[in-house]
C-alpha cells in the first residue's frame, strides 16, 4: 500500500529533491549577508543564541538587528535551538560594510555586496559563516514544507488531479525568487509554509467536516504564523470564513466551538509576545518601533498610479531579483516568466467553465477560500506599501501556493485531452533549467572577484604606467573600451594595480572625468573590482585587472573632450595617497582623453552663413553677434560656427579681436575652441562646431567704428592659418567679420 501511494506521488518526490539542491546551490553562490536584511535577521537569532534573550529595539540605541528586533519570535528561537553551539564571536568582523554598495540599483554595474567579503567565508564554514549557512538550510526546510503544501492544497482544490497538483508544485518549486528567498536566513519561509498550511488546514475543515484534530491542528498552526510575522494575523479572515462554511454546511454550534478552540490555541501560543510587546512598546504589534527604527513614522502617499507603475517592479521580484534588490536577471528569464502566466490567466477561465460543468471536479468553496486569502494578502501588501516603499514581490508569497494553483489550472487547459502531464513535465523541465542558471549567470557574477593575472599575462598589460601611490600600491596600465562617448553613457576602464605591500586599510579608487576648462563631468568611486576586491585583502606583488566604470553625466556640454583621471584615498578620513611617476610627485594622474558628443549631430541656425576657408583644413561657414552697438564696459557675445575639412593635425587656437581703424586692439579673447574643452585635433570630418566668445570693451574705449577680427593660430608659434580663396591663393591671415559701433 506504501509503495503503491509512493509510486502515485514519486512526481512530487523528485520535485522536492530539486528544489532542496538547487536551494543549496543558491544558498552556496550567495555570499553570506547578501540578501535583503539577512544581516538584521541573523543578529536577532545571535542575540537569542547567546543566551541574551529577545531583542528589545530602542530606536535611541543602534543595535544591528535593527527594526528586525521588533520581528516576532518563533522564526529566531528555532534559528537560535539550530545554532546556539556555534562560536560566532567573529560576526562584527565580517561586517566591513561596502560604502559604495548600489543598494536596490540594478542598472549600476558593479558594487552589488552590502559587505565586504573574504576567503573567510571560503568552505570548509567556521563560526559565524557556518551559522549563517546553517540557518539558510533551516530555511530551506520550510521552502521545501510550502512546495509540499502546495501539491496538497491543489489534490483539494482540483480533487485528484495529479497533473495540475504537480504543476503546482513546480510553479513554485523553481522560482528562482522563491528559491533565493527560501535560500537566505529570514522569517519569510517559515511564514510562508505556516500560511500554506493554514490554507490546507481551514479549506480540510470545510470539505471533510469539523473535529476536534482539525479545530487543533488549524489553532496550533496559525498561532505559529503570528509568533513568526504580523502578516499571519490575516489569516484571521481566512479562519472566519471557513468558520462561516462550517456553520452554513454543517453546524452553527460546530462553527463556534472550533472558533473558540482556535482562539484559545492561539492566544495561549502567541499571546505572550504581544503583552510582551504592550508592555515594552504600548503597541502589541510593535509596529511603532519597527517604523522608528527604520528612521520615523510611516507615511506614504501612494495613489492608484504609483501602485500600478510599481507593478513592473513587483513583477520583477516575484520571479527574480537577487541580493539587496541590485541583481537582475536576463530579459529572456522575464519574458519567459511573463509568457507562462499569460497561458495561464488565457486558460483559467475555461478552466472555471468547464469546472462548473463538472463540479465533481473542482471544490468551489476551497476555490473561494483560495480567492479570500490572495484578497487578504494583497490588501496588506497595498497596506504595508502605504507605510513604506517595499514593491517586493517576496511580500505576496505567503499566497505563493494559490498563485501557483491557478497558474497550473490554467495551463492544463490548453494541453490536448489526457496530455496534461506533458505539458506539466515540459513546463518542470523549463523552469528547471532556468532557475539552475541563474545563480551562475547573474548571482555568481555579481560578486566574483577578479581574477589576477599570470606572470605570462604581466608582460601584455596595455598602456603601460608606472604610477605609485604612496608605498601601498601601483598602477602598471590601463585599457579604455572606446574614445567616443554620449551624456550618460557608461566608460569602462581595466587599471592594471599591484600591491607593493600588506595593506591594513581599504582604498578607495576614484575615476573622475575633467575637461580641460576643469568641468568635472563624471565620478564614480569604489573599491577595487566595483567592490569585490578590498585592497585590504591583496597580497604584495599580486596584480589586479581591476575593471571600473565611470559614467558621463546626463547634463554635460557637447562636444567636449575629458581626460580620465584616476586618484586613490581612504574614505573614512578622505587621505589621498600622494601619486609619483618617475619619481615626481604629480598632482593628478591622467590616463588619455576621450571624445563627449551629442547623442544627435547638431542642426545648428546659422544668423549669418559665411564660406571662409583656413588653410584648407578649416572652414568658418557663419558666425553671429548679439549686437551692432555697444558701450564701454559692454561684452559683446561672439558664435563661430567652424567645419573640419579632414583631419586637422594641430591644436589651433581661435584669436578674436576688437581693433580700430589703426589695427590697435581693444578687446580680444584667444583660446582653444569651447574654451579649450574641444580642440582642433579631435573634430570630425564635416562637424560643425559652434564656438563661443566674449568681447568686452575697456572703460577709455573713444567712440567710434570697430571691426571684429577672428583667425586661427598655433601657440607654440604664433604662426596664423592663411585664409585662401578658392584657388588655393592666400588673401590674408586673418579675416574681419562685422563692424560695431561703439558709442559714449
Amino acid at each position: 500500500m506504501v509503495g503503491k501511494s509512493f509510486n502515485e506521488h514519486r512526481g512530487i518526490g523528485l520535485v522536492l529533491v530539486s528544489f532542496l539542491i538547487l536551494g543549496g546551490v543558491y544558498s552556496t553562490v550567495t555570499p553570506i549577508f547578501e540578501a535583503p536584511d539577512e544581516i538584521q535577521h541573523y543578529f536577532h537569532v545571535k542575540h537569542i543564541a547567546d543566551g541574551k534573550g529577545l531583542p528589545v529595539v530602542d530606536p535611541e540605541r543602534e543595535e544591528i538587528y535593527e527594526q528586525e528586533g521588533a520581528q516576532p519570535s518563533l522564526y529566531y528561537l528555532i534559528g537560535a535551538l539550530a545554532t546556539f553551539w556555534i562560536n560566532t564571536d567573529d560576526a562584527e568582523e565580517l561586517l566591513d560594510h561596502n560604502p559604495f554598495i548600489n543598494l536596490g540599483v540594478p542598472s549600476r554595474h558593479g558594487n552589488k555586496n552590502v559587505v565586504l567579503h573574504t576567503d573567510r567565508e571560503s568552505f570548509p564554514y567556521r563560526g559565524t559563516v557556518l551559522a549563517v549557512h546553517l540557518l539558510r538550510y533551516v530555511s530551506l526546510l520550510f521552502g521545501a514544507l510550502t512546495v509540499l503544501i502546495t501539491y496538497l492544497l491543489a489534490l483539494e482544490v482540483v480533487r485528484g488531479r495529479k497533473a495540475v497538483a504537480l504543476g503546482a508544485a513546480v510553479i513554485t518549486a523553481f522560482n528562482p525568487q522563491f528559491i533565493f528567498t527560501n535560500g537566505a536566513v529570514n522569517n519569510d519561509g517559515l511564514l510562508t509554509a505556516l500560511c500554506s498550511l493554514a490554507l490546507l488546514l481551514s479549506i480540510l475543515l470545510t470539505t471533510k467536516g469539523p473535529s476536534l484534530q482539525r479545530h487543533v491542528g488549524l489553532g496550533i498552526v496559525v498561532g505559529l504564523a503570528v509568533l513568526t510575522k504580523l502578516t499571519g494575523l490575516g489569516l484571521a479572515v481566512l479562519v472566519l470564513s471557513a468558520l462561516l462554511v462550517v456553520a452554513a454546511r454543517y453546524s452553527p454550534r460546530e462553527a463556534m466551538r472550533g472558533g473558540a478552540v482556535i482562539v484559545g490555541l492561539v492566544i495561549l501560543l502567541a499571546g505572550w509576545w504581544y503583552a510582551r510587546n504592550w508592555v515594552l512598546y504600548h503597541d502589541p504589534t510593535g509596529m511603532n518601533v519597527f517604523f522608528e527604527a527604520l528612521g520615523g513614522p510611516p507615511g506614504r502617499d501612494l495613489t492608484l498610479g504609483k501602485l500600478v507603475d510599481e507593478l513592473e517592479g513587483f513583477k520583477l521580484s516575484y520571479w527574480a531579483v537577487f541580493g539587496w534588490f541590485n541583481v537582475l536577471a536576463s530579459g529572456w528569464v522575464y519574458r519567459f516568466f511573463d509568457l507562462l502566466v499569460l497561458l495561464g490567466i488565457v486558460g483559467l477561465p475555461l478552466a472555471v467553465v468547464r469546472g462548473l460543468k463538472k463540479p465533481q471536479t473542482v471544490s468551489f468553496s476551497s476555490f473561494l477560500l483560495m480567492l479570500i486569502w490572495i484578497a487578504v494578502v494583497g490588501v496588506g501588501y497595498v497596506r504595508y506599501n502605504q507605510m513604506i516603499d517595499a514593491a517586493t514581490g517576496r511580500l505576496v508569497f505567503p499566497a505563493i501556493a494559490c498563485f501557483s494553483i491557478l497558474l497550473s489550472w490554467g495551463l492544463s487547459q490548453l494541453a490536448p485531452e489526457g496530455r496534461a502531464g506533458v505539458l506539466i513535465a515540459t513546463l518542470g523541465a523549463a523552469m528547471f533549467l532556468v532557475a539552475v542558471v541563474c545563480p551562475f549567470l547573474y548571482i555568481a557574477p555579481a560578486y566574483a572577484k577578479p581574477i589576477l593575472l599570470s606572470a605570462e599575462e604581466l608582460e601584455s598589460i596595455p598602456n603601460e604606467r608606472d604610477v605609485r601611490y604612496g608605498d601601498q600600491m601601483r598602477l602598471l596600465g590601463y585599457e579604455l573600451e572606446g574614445d567616443v562617448f554620449r551624456p550618460a553613457e557608461f566608460v569602462y576602464v581595466t587599471l592594471y594595480w599591484q600591491g607593493l605591500t600588506a595593506m591594513e586599510r581599504d582604498y578607495a579608487i576614484s575615476l573622475t572625468v575633467l575637461t580641460p576648462s576643469g568641468d568635472l563631468v563624471g565620478q564614480e568611486d569604489s573599491y577595487p573590482g566595483l567592490g569585490s576586491s578590498p585592497t585590504s585583502a591583496w597580497n604584495p606583488g599580486d596584480v589586479i585587472p581591476d575593471r571600473s566604470w565611470v559614467r558621463i553625466r546626463r547634463r554635460a556640454v557637447t562636444p567636449s573632450i575629458g581626460w580620465i583621471g584616476v586618484s586613490v584615498y581612504h574614505l573614512p578620513t578622505m587621505e589621498r595617497l600622494a601619486a609619483s611617476q618617475q619619481g615626481q610627485l604629480v598632482e593628478q594622474v591622467f590616463l588619455e582623453p576621450i571624445k563627449v558628443v551629442s547623442w544627435q549631430s547638431e542642426n545648428y541656425e546659422i544668423p549669418h552663413p559665411a564660406s571662409f576657408n583656413f588653410g584648407n583644413r578649416i572652414d568658418l561657414i557663419g558666425y553671429g553677434v548679439d549686437r551692432a552697438e555697444a558701450q564701454s564696459g559692454d561684452a559683446i557675445q561672439l558664435t563661430l560656427y567652424w567645419q573640419a575639412r579632414g583631419k586637422v593635425d594641430h591644436d589651433y587656437t581661435v584669436f578674436t579681436h576688437l581693433i580700430d581703424d589703426e589695427d590697435r586692439i581693444w578687446a580680444q579673447e584667444d583660446n582653444q575652441p569651447l574654451s579649450g574643452d574641444y580642440p582642433t585635433s579631435i573634430w570630425d570630418q564635416g562637424q560643425v562646431i559652434r564656438d563661443r566668445h566674449e568681447l568686452t570693451l575697456p572703460s577709455d574705449i573713444p567712440a567710434g567704428a570697430y571691426e571684429v577680427e577672428v583667425g586661427l593660430y598655433l601657440s607654440s608659434s604664433g604662426e596664423r592659418l592663411p585664409v585662401l580663396d578658392d584657388a588655393g591663393g592666400m588673401l590674408d591671415n586673418r579675416i574681419v567679420l562685422v563692424t560695431i559701433e561703439v558709442s559714449e
